[in-house]
């Protein structure tokens, strides 16, 4: 059964010697833009998106108008709440289930800890046993302290650019992959000098993995 750890990612369970997968949730794992959406048509809203953010982004269906941070930041408040429904990227699982035969895989996601359980329900319910450390901040830090417990090659997937750079920092030779799972958001971001690959999808993701992998 998957756990969270509340930590940087010093005593999730990694297995020495063995290549390590790391992965971002929202955008890599799990579908967050697009389940956004459809919460804010319940709320009478829907997502603009025309920057890679979600405030500034939200609009009332009725009249086009813009909601304040302040109230984008509620509706966030609640969306996150019980947050354990959301769809998986395309190929995201079927990639996961592929590369768990040879090599760990940890998920971290820049959640509180009262988010945690949702986020690990709605991975349960994919069906993905990954254990997920509740992160802060930028992801250096944790990557660095998983990293340095497995073996190599140890891999790192997410849609952030200030992730890459920190985990260039604090663990530079683990592969970075730079992965945006919704087409909207992947037009509005521009490539990371800091990522190895820019993967259009999960499959460029586990051809660069698998070739990278010890044979089987």
């Amino acid at each position: 059964m998957s756990a969270v750890f509340h930590t940087d990612g010093a005593s999730v369970p990694v297995t020495a010697g063995r290549p390590l997968l790391i992965v971002d949730a929202d955008e890599v794992v799990l579908a967050f833009a697009r389940g956004f959406d459809r919460f804010l048509e319940t709320r009478g809203c829907y997502l603009d998106l025309v920057s890679y953010r979600l405030h500034g982004n939200v609009r009332r269906s009725d009249d086009k108008s813009s909601l304040i941070d302040v109230e984008v930041s509620v509706l966030l408040d609640e969306f996150r709440a019980e947050l354990d429904w959301l769809d998986p990227v395309e190929g995201a699982c079927e990639a996961l289930c592929d590369l768990r035969a040879g090599a760990d895989i940890v998920m971290v996601s820049n959640v509180s800890p009262a988010q945690a359980p949702a986020r690990l329900r709605n991975l349960a319910k994919l069906k993905l046993d990954i254990p997920l450390v509740a992160n802060s901040g930028p992801k250096g830090p944790a990557v660095k302290a998983l990293a340095k417990r497995a073996g190599t090659p140890a891999f790192f997937i997410d849609d952030v650019p200030l992730h890459h750079a920190s985990v260039v920092e604090m663990a530079p030779d683990v592969f970075r992959i730079h992965l945006v799972g919704d087409d909207r958001l992947k037009l509005l971001m521009p490539p990371t000098p800091h990522a190895h690959l820019r993967a259009e999808n999960w499959a460029e993701a586990l051809d660069f993995i698998r070739a990278r992998l010890p044979q089987r």
